[in-house]
């Protein structure tokens, strides 16, 4: 997609303070964080949104979730917890229609979200 910011940023047209690469995935700190960390990872192939992963069904979704704890690990919040959002639809908050995981942690994150 030529006008999507996330393949933009893939494609190192667009700056972003990248964090971890991996074959199928970029993971890249967020621009407006909510939480001490809190990074993006995103597949490098263009999906439109959670649902989209899942239905492309050729283990991409599994290697993004497997980036995400690397993420983690990496940032050093695997102890006390992290969490790990996936927002589908614009009543879900998303708003870059480009599949993404927001990586959070470093502060206790309360529940219900929102």
């Amino acid at each position: 997609m030529t006008d999507c910011l996330f393949c933009k940023i893939v494609a190192r047209q667009i700056p972003a303070e990248i964090v971890l690469e991996t074959g199928r995935a970029l993971a890249f700190r967020d621009i407006n964080p909510q939480a001490p960390t809190h990074v993006l990872v995103v597949p490098k192939a263009h999906h439109e949104n959670a649902a989209a992963l899942a239905a492309a069904d050729d283990g991409l979704a599994d290697d993004l979730l497997t980036a995400c704890h690397a993420v983690a690990v990496q940032e050093g919040v695997v102890e006390p917890g992290y969490r790990v959002v996936f927002n589908t639809g614009t009543g879900a908050g998303q708003t870059v229609f480009h599949v993404h995981a927001h990586v959070l942690g470093g502060r206790s994150l309360t529940w219900p979200p929102g």
